[in-house]
């Protein structure tokens, strides 16, 4: 049974790392006053939990309060299989922009939801969209479609099962209709997202497995154009994938049937 010193320990985590999830790219500075109100602690309590973060660097002092600190940005580069892949993929991300001239994403699984660890921005894209850091469902992007097609089949019950947001009218919230999609990246090995993530915006993208065959992640690119356009970047952007899992040592060989099995199996374990 827990000691009333380790629940307070763990309360006091727990109440540290809310306050860090107040920030975000539109307030990345907050006074601990607002802090406290958002919380609904006490000015007190969020005072010494702020003085306990600033010390270990999770926080620092800004111009109008605090902001958060290098620490997390030096941890975040540690984690293990993330950091990886990013790192490997940056040249092939940077090459997909120089090529088609559109915004290229790498993003990895997090939950039921995609989470973009990479991002080059295209010039000629206007239009507000992903952030480095930011998440959104996998059942409306390229990008978590194609890694849901070579999930569990436990996982994709899961996902389809659950709550299937509508980010635009054009979202698919049907889940038959979602396992076709599915079903159709597993023999093509590319998705789309025809403005179901956000209007006037498509997505192409492919998954990247890794050296046990599981896939890890998925590359992808965005754009503003027609739906006929966007798909002639698919065969780009599946050869970038490719050339990527090899660099992660993926099998080299096999059907998009087999590896969709061999990835799932893996995923089930």
């Amino acid at each position: 049974m827990a000691t009333a010193e380790a629940r307070d320990t763990e309360s006091s985590l727990s109440r540290g790392l809310s306050l860090l999830e107040l920030f975000s790219p539109d307030e990345s500075e907050m006074s601990i006053s607002e802090m406290a109100r958002r919380t609904g602690m006490p000015k007190s309590t969020t005072h010494r939990l702020v003085g306990d973060l600033l010390r270990w660097g999770a926080l620092e002092k800004g111009r109008g309060g605090v902001r958060l600190g290098v620490r997390l940005f030096e941890l975040g580069h540690l984690v293990p299989d993330h950091s990886r892949l990013r790192e490997l993929a940056i040249p092939f991300a940077h090459s997909l922009n120089e090529i088609t001239h559109l915004t290229s994403n790498l993003a990895v699984r997090e939950g039921s939801e995609i989470i973009y660890i990479e991002k080059i921005s295209s010039r000629d894209l206007k239009v507000p969209h992903s952030r480095v850091g930011g998440r959104l469902p996998m059942h409306c992007t390229a990008l978590g479609k194609a890694i849901l097609a070579y999930s569990s089949t436990a996982f994709v019950d899961a996902v389809l099962d659950g709550d299937l947001t509508r980010l635009t009218p054009k979202t698919i919230t049907e889940p038959a209709a979602l396992r076709r999609e599915i079903a159709n990246v597993r023999q093509t090995r590319v998705a789309y997202d025809f403005e179901e993530s956000q209007l006037g915006l498509f997505c192409v993208g492919a998954p990247i497995f890794a050296r046990t065959g599981r896939v890890v992640g998925a590359i992808s690119v965005t754009g503003a154009t027609s739906r006929s356009q966007a798909r002639s970047f698919a065969g780009v952007v599946l050869a970038s994938a490719q050339a990527l899992s090899h660099a992660l040592g993926a099998p080299g060989s096999g059907s998009a049937r087999e590896q969709s099995a061999r990835s799932a199996e893996r995923d089930a374990d």
